[in-house]
């Protein structure tokens, strides 16, 4: 079976779709907002300069999405696959952000479910780089069922490196968690 990187993607909350070009003004509008990156190891990704390296990064990625609210079409945010590694039967979920206004409503979760779900059709693992100060995505990605493996250093395209930590899930944890 062929993994399709960009699928649209939907469910009663969220839509996602594939990241386009032209997506860059409406996107940087919700990550402009400098407590978005409060916790994150690059801090300054509200800056209109440092978030056109992470746009252009996401944009090459060719596994990236804008995720929409279904109800009122708001843009909530972005995330993306990345490091599709076949052999081992694992893919990357993460440069995820979520506009402030749509924390703790289930957005990520909606978000990471509809991810997950579908990766789960392709491979066996789940992998996440989480920022190793970055205790709010830490704790949200516990709530999935991921657990941390590891450690490293992740440098981010075009971006300094940052101490992060691995986070990962395997599919019979996936189908068997307790929502």
């Amino acid at each position: 079976m062929y993994f399709d990187l960009q699928p649209t993607l939907a469910n009663d909350l969220i839509q996602i779709v594939p990241l386009k070009e032209t997506d860059f003004e409406a996107l940087f509008a919700v990550a402009s907002d400098p407590l978005i990156w409060e916790q994150h190891p690059n801090k300054d990704r509200y800056q209109r300069e440092v978030f056109q390296n992470f746009f252009k990064g996401a944009i090459e990625s060719k596994g990236a999405f804008i995720v929409y609210e279904k109800e009122t079409g708001k843009i909530v945010g972005s995330s993306r696959y990345y490091d599709l590694d076949e052999a081992d039967g694992a893919v990357a979920v993460g440069y995820t952000f979520i506009a402030r206004e749509f924390w703790g409503k289930g957005h990520n979760r909606a978000l990471k479910t509809l991810m997950f779900d579908y990766a789960f059709r392709f491979v066996d693992k789940i992998i996440l780089h989480i920022g190793a100060t970055n205790f709010r995505s830490q704790k949200a990605t516990e709530k999935l069922g991921a657990t941390k493996v590891g450690e490293l250093e992740v440098a981010y395209y075009g971006e300094p490196v940052k101490w992060n930590f691995v986070y990962e899930i395997e599919k019979p944890t996936w189908k068997n968690r307790s929502l």
